[in-house]
């Protein structure tokens, strides 16, 4: 064969492992079967091991080959599988003369094969199967990293996970146990009556969060078409058409930063439930996230990055304001420190200026410059959000930044919403829904006015929607659980990559 050009990366080792395939098929044999039939996983050998030893079991396994150790006619490596390792033992008596010679000859750390033999224990005690007969079923044209000793470099887990997973099997782990967290969500969804729904990923008008969209462009339709920062505004919509519970486990996108807690593209629980406000959902976040919790870990004490968090309730209700002033306890040094410019700002903050006057836009021109409300929730997230660690919901943020949220009774300018905070990770956002239509239209109207003053995080008027909310929506309260930092939490991970098979890099080089 020739390899000129041939290789991604023509390296001596990568190199030798074609010119084995080659050779191999010009013996007539085959470096790429086409199927085996496994009879066992290797952690069901270790599971019954000494039934299995006693009457020297009979198994079919297949897996990738680790590190050989030759001993002359006798070889010996461990299988992996997906359930773990089993050593196997290759002795040139055991099996046949052919296979053996292939197997001498061809097979090397890394590559996938498929065996016939026996369950036994070796001298030293440890559980062994004994081949007699042994294939390859897929050639690795690649070795291992450092011979088996684990790929430690962090961003070239992350490019390479498939090689992650090799080298460091405590990290399939993590994702097996993020499927469970997963799985318990839509148990104990539908155990509740919710119905599991899909709305469009590609949408006309984006909206249902406040962040910057992906674009794309339909040619049959010649129209652009954004990747959904939400679903919440088409979920919505099944509330109207009598869908009194209804969720959705969503890929959501949004053209932002990458960061240890940000993925442009994640992964959200989404629900609304008929005739709910926000009180009725933080019940429903706090009872979800116990029962996933015992079930995936067993209870409700954890410990995340070497500190114990525990999930027992009941979960305190703090509005934002008064964890404000907790936090900096009215100093206005630390107000200017946080972005708090003028004497009216500091005043807010500490709580002085009254309901009428919240929600101005702080000096300069419109959309000029952060409202007084944005920077207000800056400085929560700066400094008393970090300070969560116990679950706690934070409540009733102001209206401006929330405008497909209800406002509280007799407080016009605070939005019936919450946050969940756990060991300094936001993990859901909730709020009761607006279904007056006259207002959500107004607000719809204050969106575009911001996005047309360059505001990126705003979006327009979807008068579907309205039209919609026309028909009559009932009284209800959404939830929005981010499973990404919900895994993060349950699985100990410091970074939201580490719970993503596959998160979005910088380009190579």
């Amino acid at each position: 064969m020739g390899f000129e050009g041939d290789l991604i990366e023509d390296h001596p080792l990568i190199r030798n492992r074609y010119e084995k395939a080659e050779a191999l098929r010009a013996e007539g044999g085959e470096p790429f079967a086409h199927r085996f039939d496994p009879t066992h996983k290797a952690a069901e050998i270790r599971a019954q091991a000494e039934a299995f030893v006693a009457e020297e079991k009979e198994v079919a396994v297949a897996g990738r080959v680790l590190p050989i150790k030759s001993f002359g006619s006798l070889f010996f490596f461990h299988l992996q599988d997906g359930t773990g390792t089993i050593q196997v033992a290759v002795h040139k008596k055991g099996v046949p003369p052919e296979e053996f010679q292939t197997f001498k000859k061809v097979v090397e750390t890394g590559d996938i094969v498929g065996l016939h033999g026996s369950v036994t224990r070796t001298k030293t005690g440890e559980l062994t199967v004994h081949a007699k007969s042994i294939r390859l079923l897929a050639k690795a044209m690649r070795p291992l990293p450092e011979k088996y000793h684990g790929l430690k470099d962090q961003e070239l887990r992350y490019r390479q996970r498939y090689v992650d997973l090799i080298a460091n099997p405590e990290v399939g782990q993590v994702f097996r146990l993020r499927s469970r967290i997963v799985s318990a969500m839509r148990r104990a969804l539908d155990a509740r009556g919710y119905i599991e729904v899909e709305t469009p990923m590609m949408q006309p008008i984006y909206g249902g969060a406040a962040a910057k969209p992906f674009v794309t462009r339909h040619n049959a339709l010649d129209m652009d078409l954004y990747l959904r920062i939400a679903p919440e505004l088409y979920l919505k919509r099944l509330l109207v058409g009598g869908f009194e519970k209804v969720y959705e486990i969503n890929r959501n996108f949004r053209n932002e930063g990458l960061s240890i807690r940000h993925n442009p593209e994640f992964t959200m629980l989404e629900l609304y439930t008929a005739y709910w406000d926000y009180t009725d959902t933080m019940a429903l976040s706090e009872s979800l996230i116990q029962e996933i919790a015992a079930e995936v870990r067993g209870g409700l004490e954890l410990e995340y990055q070497g500190r114990a968090v525990s999930l027992a309730g009941p979960w305190p209700r703090k509005p934002i304001l008064d964890l404000i002033r907790e936090t900096l306890k009215a100093d206005e040094k630390k107000a200017l420190r946080w972005g708090m410019e003028s004497a009216a700002e500091r005043a807010y903050v500490v709580g002085l200026i009254p309901e009428q006057m919240r929600g101005p836009m702080a000096g300069g021109a419109e959309g000029a410059k952060k409202s007084i409300d944005k920077l207000l929730v800056d400085l929560f997230e700066e400094t008393a959000a970090k300070t969560l660690w116990a679950p706690t919901f934070v409540c009733d943020y102001p209206k401006s930044l929330c405008p497909l949220a209800k406002s509280k009774p007799g407080q016009p300018a605070t939005a019936e919403r919450f946050e969940i905070f756990i060991a300094g990770l936001e993990i859901g956002n909730a709020y009761s829904e607006l279904n007056d239509p006259a207002e959500q239209l107004k607000r719809f109207r204050e969106q575009a006015a911001r996005l047309a003053a360059g505001d990126e995080e705003a979006f327009g008027v979807d008068a579907d929607y309205v039209r919609a909310l026309e028909y009559g929506m009932p009284p209800a309260s959404g939830l929005g659980i981010g499973i990404d930092r919900l895994a993060m939490l349950l699985t100990d991970s410091a970074s939201i990559r580490d719970v993503i098979l596959f998160p979005l890099m910088r380009p190579e080089g």
